[in-house]
């Protein structure tokens, strides 16, 4: 085979075999096929799509480029979640211990963000000395002993996603469905998870803009999960505003144990119940997602999840006193209001910007090598359908520099007020096979 009949054969519109496929991601892990090369291909598969049978093809050869992980010695049914990002996606940090507290494994390997704030892993280190690096063995022993861990996803898991997701950055094929379905669910079955919750988000923080184009994303998921013979459901829910009120990493955490405690945001409480319900049934730990709701509604209320979390911050080296004391990580030097101009209620919270906004003040990387400040970030007073006085703070920036007129302009721009607004949907369907 040869590179350049592949490129052609896409470029024309036509599918690609299993094989041809195979070849493609063998070679180019194998860095016998040049990034131009590779380039031309991603472009053609961009405006050219790729049919169920191929972007199936593609997934399993880059799950299949590297290391896969076993998790066959951690007892029970592993259940894994992942979303597809969004703007304060604080659910991973409730959720992994939610769902644990009553029965079900959660082996979770999380990545780092880039852009608006950072990823779980990003969140977990702005509580000192929590370790995110274990030995397979001790990630096992300790999924085992407490039903979870959180810890960086392994360099050798889908390489070929790595050197792909690269190259789609900098020639503009990031939003292809094709390339994300094949990007994400690549990494979960490599991960060894027996199941697989996605949350698949919509909005204009999120890479699906339309419910259109999120359906479709959710649905190829989901049947490429279960041609791999795992288990696969996917919700698409909204990220037209920011979910929950904390956007940056030690005020995320802060929310999280919060949430945790029953004294969390409605809407990110809300989030973590429903998919939760679905990785405690598929987990069968439940029969029906009632059932399951059940289970979670009392770890919550009983403390039981609130002490799951602290244990795997104590197992993980990491200060369980900052889950009896969460102030302490509000390090941040300056606390700024920003008080509404005009009375009325808020009509658009632009999820996208005000996570720009966060990043500018240091709580997102704009480059890989950006460096992330924890302890930055800001807390949301209103959202959408939500009153508000003239003067009123809409929301509170954490801030290391005295000098945040230009996050204050952007977030003036990006928080609209007018007479009337309804609360968004923040479920909108729920996908199984």
């Amino acid at each position: 085979m040869r590179m350049v009949d592949l490129i052609e054969k896409k470029r024309d519109g036509q599918a690609l075999t299993k094989e041809e496929i195979e070849f493609i991601i063998q070679e180019y892990t194998a860095d016998k096929i040049p990034d131009y090369q590779m380039s031309a291909f991603l472009m053609a598969v961009f405006y050219e799509d790729m049919t169920d049978e191929e972007i199936v093809a593609l997934t399993l050869a880059m799950a299949n480029s590297g290391e896969k992980i076993d998790l066959s010695s951690i007892h029970g049914i592993k259940v894994d979640k992942h979303s597809t990002g969004g703007v304060g996606d604080t659910t991973t940090l409730v959720l992994a211990p939610l769902v644990a507290s009553v029965g079900v494994p959660v082996a979770k390997m999380s990545g780092r963000g880039l852009g608006y704030t950072g990823g779980t892993l990003d969140k977990l280190e702005s509580i000192p000395g929590f370790k995110i690096e274990l030995s397979d063995h001790a990630f096992i022993e300790e999924v085992n002993k407490n039903k979870v861990a959180v810890i960086g996803q392994s360099g050798d898991l889908a390489p070929a996603d790595k050197k792909l997701y690269a190259l789609r950055d900098v020639t503009a094929t990031v939003d292809s469905i094709p390339l994300i379905a094949s990007s994400i669910m690549s990494k979960k079955i490599a991960a060894g998870a027996d199941a697989i919750v996605l949350d698949v988000t919509t909005g204009e923080g999120a890479f699906m803009k339309n419910l259109k184009d999120a359906r479709r994303l959710s649905h190829m998921m989901v049947r490429i999960g279960e041609l791999a013979k795992r288990k696969t459901m996917a919700v698409i829910s909204d990220m037209s505003q920011p979910l929950g009120q904390a956007i940056g990493n030690s005020l995320e955490v802060i929310e999280a144990i919060e949430t945790l405690q029953g004294r969390g945001p409605a809407d990110l409480l809300e989030m973590c119940y429903v998919l939760g319900s679905q990785m405690v049934v598929l987990g069968q730990k439940a029969e029906t997602l009632e059932e399951a709701r059940d289970l979670l509604e009392k770890a919550i209320s009983s403390g039981a999840a609130f002490e799951t979390f602290q244990r795997m911050i104590k197992n993980q080296d990491g200060d369980e006193t900052i889950c009896q004391h969460p102030e302490q990580l509000l390090t941040a030097q300056f606390e700024i209001e920003l008080p509404a101009k005009t009375s009325g209620v808020v009509t658009k919270l632009v999820a996208n910007e005000i996570g720009i906004a966060a990043m500018l003040l240091g709580a997102g990387r704009q480059t890989k090598e950006a460096a992330i400040d924890h302890s930055v970030g800001l807390k949301l007073h209103k959202k959408v359908g939500e009153k508000v006085e003239k003067g009123e703070p809409l929301l509170t920036i954490y801030s290391n520099s005295q000098q945040n007129e230009q996050v204050e302009e952007l977030l003036y721009e990006n928080i609209h007020i007018g007479p009337s607004a309804d609360k968004p949907t923040l479920i909108h369907e729920i996908i199984t096979s």
